[in-house]
């Protein structure tokens, strides 16, 4: 199981028992979206490759507010 835990300057990642840490910057470039429009399904998909995706996604922004 990942886990994905979002601030204003990234995200905590754990995956398969490693954490590191995707910064804002990183997410921006590989989705081409400003950090508070990408969707927490679009990390999780930036981590694993074939991620089991059951709930609706949500931006960012609305995580953190």
């Amino acid at each position: 199981m990942t886990v994905l835990s979002f601030d204003e300057q990234g995200v905590e990642v754990i995956y398969e028992g490693t954490e590191f840490r995707l910064e804002a910057d990183l997410i921006e470039e590989a989705t081409h979206k400003d950090y508070p429009d990408v969707t927490d399904h679009e990390v999780l998909q930036l981590v694993e490759e074939d991620p089991a995706l059951s709930s609706e996604p949500r931006r960012i922004a609305e995580i953190l507010d």
